[in-house]
C-alpha cells in the first residue's frame, strides 16, 4: 500500500517567479513571496501543492505533514532530503563539516521523476 499524503499546515503565499508544483519552496524576497528552491543551502520552507505559472500568483505551501514531492534523482526511503537546482527532491549528502538544509524524511524509495510521500520536517544536517 502506498502512502498517502497527509496535511498538516499549509500556508497561502505569492509566487516570486513561477513555481513548479510538488517542487520544494524556500523563503522569496519579502515576507508575503515564496520561490523554487535551487540549493541544498537554501532555507527550505515547504513544498508547492500546485503550480504557480508566474509571479504573484497565489500558491499553496504545505509545510507540516506529508506531502508529495517530485524526485530530482534516487532516494532511498528513510534519507533525508534536500532540494536539487530545480526545486525537486535529492538524498542529502552533505560532505564532513558542511551543512545541508533539509525539507523532510523520503517515506518511499524512487528514482529521478518519480512522485514520493515526503514527511516534512525542515531543518539542517551536517556531514
Amino acid at each position: 500500500m502506498a502512502i498517502g499524503q497527509s496535511s498538516g499546515i499549509e500556508k497561502k503565499s505569492l509566487a516570486g517567479a513561477a513555481v513548479n508544483e510538488l517542487r520544494i519552496v524556500k523563503l522569496g524576497a519579502d515576507d508575503d513571496h515564496v520561490i523554487q528552491a535551487a540549493a541544498n543551502s537554501d532555507q527550505l520552507i515547504g513544498i508547492a501543492q500546485h503550480t504557480a505559472s508566474s509571479a504573484e500568483d497565489e500558491v499553496r505551501v504545505m509545510m507540516t505533514g506529508i506531502s508529495r514531492l517530485k524526485l530530482g534523482g534516487t532516494v532511498t526511503r528513510g534519507d533525508y532530503l534536500t532540494s536539487d537546482a530545480n526545486g525537486q527532491g535529492l538524498a542529502a549528502a552533505p560532505t564532513a563539516g558542511v551543512n545541508n538544509t533539509i525539507i523532510g524524511m523520503a517515506m518511499q524509495s524512487g528514482v529521478s521523476g518519480d512522485i514520493i510521500a515526503c514527511l516534512l520536517m525542515p531543518s539542517r544536517i551536517q556531514g
